[in-house]
Protein backbone atom coordinates (compact mmCIF):
# COMPACT_ATOMS: atom_id res chain seq x y z
CA UNK A 1 0.00 0.00 0.00
CA UNK A 2 1.82 3.61 -1.09
CA UNK A 3 -0.20 5.34 0.55
CA UNK A 4 -0.92 5.09 4.98
CA UNK A 5 -3.70 7.43 6.38
CA UNK A 6 -2.51 8.38 9.91
CA UNK A 7 -4.83 9.91 12.41
CA UNK A 8 -3.14 11.59 15.62
CA UNK A 9 -5.71 11.80 18.86
CA UNK A 10 -4.91 14.02 21.24
CA UNK A 11 -6.82 14.06 24.39
CA UNK A 12 -6.94 14.57 28.10
CA UNK A 13 -6.90 12.13 30.13
CA UNK A 14 -8.70 11.11 33.47
CA UNK A 15 -6.33 10.05 36.03
CA UNK A 16 -6.36 6.48 36.89
CA UNK A 17 -9.81 5.94 35.45
CA UNK A 18 -9.62 3.33 32.89
CA UNK A 19 -13.54 2.94 32.18
CA UNK A 20 -13.86 6.42 31.53
CA UNK A 21 -11.13 6.64 29.15
CA UNK A 22 -11.82 3.65 27.02
CA UNK A 23 -14.81 5.29 26.61
CA UNK A 24 -13.78 8.81 25.92
CA UNK A 25 -11.18 7.66 23.85
CA UNK A 26 -13.28 4.31 21.97
CA UNK A 27 -15.82 7.34 21.25
CA UNK A 28 -13.02 9.48 19.29
CA UNK A 29 -12.01 6.35 17.59
CA UNK A 30 -15.35 5.96 16.16
CA UNK A 31 -15.45 9.56 14.52
CA UNK A 32 -12.64 8.32 12.06
CA UNK A 33 -13.73 4.57 11.53
CA UNK A 34 -13.75 4.05 7.73
CA UNK A 35 -11.51 7.20 7.28
CA UNK A 36 -8.17 6.15 8.95
CA UNK A 37 -5.22 3.10 8.06
CA UNK A 38 -3.68 3.86 11.85
CA UNK A 39 -4.98 5.73 15.15
CA UNK A 40 -2.21 6.60 17.36
CA UNK A 41 -2.75 7.71 21.10
CA UNK A 42 -0.70 9.02 23.96
CA UNK A 43 1.39 7.58 26.24
CA UNK A 44 -0.31 5.22 28.95
CA UNK A 45 -3.99 6.37 27.41
CA UNK A 46 -6.12 4.70 30.33
CA UNK A 47 -4.36 5.84 33.83
CA UNK A 48 -2.03 8.70 32.71
CA UNK A 49 1.26 8.30 33.65
CA UNK A 50 0.88 7.18 37.07
CA UNK A 51 3.48 5.31 39.25
CA UNK A 52 0.50 3.16 41.32
CA UNK A 53 1.08 0.00 38.67
CA UNK A 54 0.96 -2.07 41.54
CA UNK A 55 -2.87 -2.34 40.86
CA UNK A 56 -3.22 -0.60 38.20
CA UNK A 57 -1.13 -2.77 35.75
CA UNK A 58 -3.58 -5.49 33.40
CA UNK A 59 -2.02 -8.46 31.74
CA UNK A 60 -2.15 -8.66 27.91
CA UNK A 61 -5.58 -10.15 27.77
CA UNK A 62 -7.08 -7.63 30.14
CA UNK A 63 -9.78 -5.09 29.65
CA UNK A 64 -7.13 -2.54 27.56
CA UNK A 65 -6.45 -4.65 25.07
CA UNK A 66 -9.75 -6.73 25.01
CA UNK A 67 -11.09 -3.39 24.31
CA UNK A 68 -8.91 -1.94 22.08
CA UNK A 69 -8.80 -5.13 19.81
CA UNK A 70 -12.92 -5.04 19.62
CA UNK A 71 -12.26 -1.23 18.28
CA UNK A 72 -9.67 -1.95 15.86
CA UNK A 73 -11.91 -4.69 14.02
CA UNK A 74 -14.98 -2.85 14.28
CA UNK A 75 -13.81 0.33 13.09
CA UNK A 76 -10.83 -1.28 10.76
CA UNK A 77 -8.56 0.38 11.94
CA UNK A 78 -4.86 -0.49 13.41
CA UNK A 79 -4.18 1.31 16.95
CA UNK A 80 -1.31 2.02 19.07
CA UNK A 81 -0.27 3.71 22.50
CA UNK A 82 0.79 2.34 25.47
CA UNK A 83 -0.69 1.45 28.93
CA UNK A 84 0.19 -0.42 32.33
CA UNK A 85 1.06 -3.71 32.08
CA UNK A 86 2.44 -7.03 34.48
CA UNK A 87 3.39 -10.28 33.15
CA UNK A 88 2.94 -13.54 34.94
CA UNK A 89 6.23 -12.50 37.54
CA UNK A 90 4.06 -9.40 38.42
CA UNK A 91 6.92 -7.14 36.91
CA UNK A 92 5.10 -4.44 35.78
CA UNK A 93 6.17 -2.42 32.28
CA UNK A 94 5.40 0.68 30.48
CA UNK A 95 4.02 -1.56 27.44
CA UNK A 96 3.14 -0.10 23.79
CA UNK A 97 1.04 -1.94 21.47
CA UNK A 98 0.11 -2.14 17.91
CA UNK A 99 -3.65 -3.69 17.24
CA UNK A 100 -4.17 -4.08 13.66
CA UNK A 101 -8.25 -4.66 12.61
CA UNK A 102 -7.27 -8.23 12.13
CA UNK A 103 -7.03 -8.35 16.12
CA UNK A 104 -3.12 -9.04 15.34
CA UNK A 105 -1.31 -7.73 18.33
CA UNK A 106 2.19 -6.63 19.18
CA UNK A 107 3.65 -5.51 22.68
CA UNK A 108 7.21 -3.45 22.57
CA UNK A 109 7.81 -2.40 26.51
CA UNK A 110 9.74 1.20 27.18
CA UNK A 111 13.06 0.46 27.09
CA UNK A 112 14.06 3.94 28.67
CA UNK A 113 12.34 4.88 32.13
CA UNK A 114 12.10 8.14 33.33
CA UNK A 115 14.25 8.25 36.54
CA UNK A 116 13.33 11.84 37.57
CA UNK A 117 9.69 11.01 37.73
CA UNK A 118 11.03 7.73 39.25
CA UNK A 119 9.77 5.25 36.90
CA UNK A 120 12.69 2.94 36.97
CA UNK A 121 11.59 2.45 40.69
CA UNK A 122 8.08 1.35 39.48
CA UNK A 123 8.59 -0.31 36.35
CA UNK A 124 10.99 -3.09 34.46
CA UNK A 125 12.91 -1.47 31.39
CA UNK A 126 12.36 -3.27 28.01
CA UNK A 127 15.31 -3.90 25.79
CA UNK A 128 13.92 -5.60 21.88
CA UNK A 129 12.98 -3.15 19.33
CA UNK A 130 9.54 -3.91 17.84
CA UNK A 131 8.95 -2.77 14.14
CA UNK A 132 5.28 -3.81 12.80
CA UNK A 133 4.70 -4.64 9.39
CA UNK A 134 1.66 -3.12 8.52
CA UNK A 135 -0.29 -2.50 4.77
CA UNK A 136 3.19 -2.58 3.37
CA UNK A 137 4.73 -0.58 5.85
CA UNK A 138 7.53 -0.82 8.31
CA UNK A 139 6.68 0.62 11.82
CA UNK A 140 8.45 1.14 14.47
CA UNK A 141 6.97 2.33 18.13
CA UNK A 142 8.99 3.69 21.12
CA UNK A 143 7.73 5.25 23.96
CA UNK A 144 8.27 9.18 25.31
CA UNK A 145 11.38 8.88 27.30
CA UNK A 146 12.92 6.60 24.81
CA UNK A 147 12.79 9.84 22.24
CA UNK A 148 16.15 11.17 23.65
CA UNK A 149 18.28 8.43 22.78
CA UNK A 150 18.94 8.59 18.78
CA UNK A 151 20.73 5.33 19.29
CA UNK A 152 18.39 3.48 20.18
CA UNK A 153 15.91 5.03 17.48
CA UNK A 154 18.69 4.28 14.85
CA UNK A 155 17.19 3.47 11.42
CA UNK A 156 19.47 0.65 9.97
CA UNK A 157 19.39 0.16 6.91
CA UNK A 158 15.77 2.01 6.48
CA UNK A 159 14.26 -1.10 8.79
CA UNK A 160 11.55 1.27 9.39
CA UNK A 161 9.70 4.16 6.91
CA UNK A 162 7.22 5.34 10.33
CA UNK A 163 8.79 6.09 13.87
CA UNK A 164 6.01 6.40 16.25
CA UNK A 165 6.56 7.59 19.78
CA UNK A 166 2.89 7.63 22.16
CA UNK A 167 4.02 10.39 24.57
CA UNK A 168 2.84 12.23 28.04
CA UNK A 169 5.35 15.00 27.41
CA UNK A 170 4.60 18.14 30.11
CA UNK A 171 4.52 21.79 28.63
CA UNK A 172 7.52 22.86 30.75
CA UNK A 173 9.67 20.38 27.96
CA UNK A 174 7.37 21.33 25.18
CA UNK A 175 10.59 22.76 23.19
CA UNK A 176 12.16 19.65 23.69
CA UNK A 177 9.79 17.72 22.02
CA UNK A 178 9.29 19.65 19.05
CA UNK A 179 12.94 19.58 18.73
CA UNK A 180 13.77 15.76 18.69
CA UNK A 181 10.47 14.68 16.92
CA UNK A 182 12.14 16.44 13.39
CA UNK A 183 15.54 15.65 14.46
CA UNK A 184 14.81 12.17 14.65
CA UNK A 185 13.04 12.10 10.91
CA UNK A 186 16.33 14.11 9.87
CA UNK A 187 18.54 11.83 10.78
CA UNK A 188 16.62 8.57 10.56
CA UNK A 189 15.24 9.45 6.46
CA UNK A 190 11.52 8.05 7.64
CA UNK A 191 8.24 9.49 8.64
CA UNK A 192 7.84 10.19 12.43
CA UNK A 193 4.81 10.84 14.49
CA UNK A 194 4.50 12.30 17.68
CA UNK A 195 1.17 11.98 20.13
CA UNK A 196 0.99 13.59 23.34
CA UNK A 197 -2.12 14.07 26.15
CA UNK A 198 -3.51 17.39 26.91
CA UNK A 199 -4.32 18.82 30.10
CA UNK A 200 -3.44 18.45 34.38
CA UNK A 201 -2.40 15.15 35.77
CA UNK A 202 -2.83 13.60 39.17
CA UNK A 203 0.28 15.52 39.90
CA UNK A 204 -0.18 18.69 38.85
CA UNK A 205 1.93 18.32 35.52
CA UNK A 206 0.68 20.90 32.81
CA UNK A 207 0.61 18.48 28.77
CA UNK A 208 -0.29 20.93 25.87
CA UNK A 209 -0.28 17.89 23.18
CA UNK A 210 1.95 19.36 20.16
CA UNK A 211 0.68 16.21 18.41
CA UNK A 212 2.30 16.31 14.81
CA UNK A 213 3.35 13.95 11.62
CA UNK A 214 6.41 14.72 10.12
CA UNK A 215 7.74 14.08 6.52
CA UNK A 216 11.32 12.57 6.32
CA UNK A 217 12.82 16.19 5.43
CA UNK A 218 11.07 17.38 9.33
CA UNK A 219 8.22 19.43 7.23
CA UNK A 220 4.70 18.82 9.11
CA UNK A 221 2.14 16.37 7.30
CA UNK A 222 -0.47 17.32 10.09
CA UNK A 223 -0.71 18.83 13.52
CA UNK A 224 -2.63 19.00 15.91
CA UNK A 225 -4.21 22.34 17.74
CA UNK A 226 -2.33 23.10 20.83
CA UNK A 227 -4.16 22.07 24.12
CA UNK A 228 -7.25 20.70 22.52
CA UNK A 229 -8.88 17.64 21.73
CA UNK A 230 -8.07 17.22 17.90
CA UNK A 231 -8.17 13.74 16.26
CA UNK A 232 -6.24 14.82 12.90
CA UNK A 233 -5.42 12.41 10.26
CA UNK A 234 -2.58 12.95 7.56
CA UNK A 235 -1.24 10.93 4.48
CA UNK A 236 2.10 9.72 3.91
CA UNK A 237 3.55 8.83 0.60
CA UNK A 238 5.90 4.86 0.71
CA UNK A 239 6.94 6.31 -3.21
CA UNK A 240 8.00 9.66 -1.69
CA UNK A 241 10.12 8.26 0.27
CA UNK A 242 11.44 5.35 -1.15
CA UNK A 243 12.95 8.44 -3.92
CA UNK A 244 14.13 10.69 -1.23
CA UNK A 245 16.30 7.62 -0.05
CA UNK A 246 17.20 6.89 -3.73
CA UNK A 247 18.34 10.17 -4.31
CA UNK A 248 19.86 11.22 -1.31
CA UNK A 249 21.09 8.41 0.34
CA UNK A 250 22.40 9.05 4.05
CA UNK A 251 21.50 5.70 5.36
CA UNK A 252 24.67 4.05 3.63
CA UNK A 253 27.21 6.14 5.60
CA UNK A 254 25.18 5.91 9.10
CA UNK A 255 27.23 4.98 11.60
CA UNK A 256 27.03 1.74 13.20
CA UNK A 257 26.37 1.26 17.02
CA UNK A 258 25.88 -1.66 19.02
CA UNK A 259 23.76 -1.73 22.51
CA UNK A 260 24.88 -2.62 25.30
CA UNK A 261 23.00 -4.24 28.17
Amino acid sequence: MNELRVSLVQSDIVWENKEENLTHYGNLLKTIAGKSDLAVLPETFTTGFSMHAGHLAETNDGLTISTLRSLAKESGIAICGSFLAKNDSEKVFNRGFFITPEEETFFYDKCHLFRMGEENKCFTAGDKKLIVSYKGWNIRLIICYDLRFPVWARNINNEYDLLICTASWPVIRSYVWRTLLPARALENQAYVCGVNRIGIDGLNIHHQGDSVLFDFKANPVVETERSRTSVVTGIIRKDTLEDFRKKFPVWMDADRFEILQ
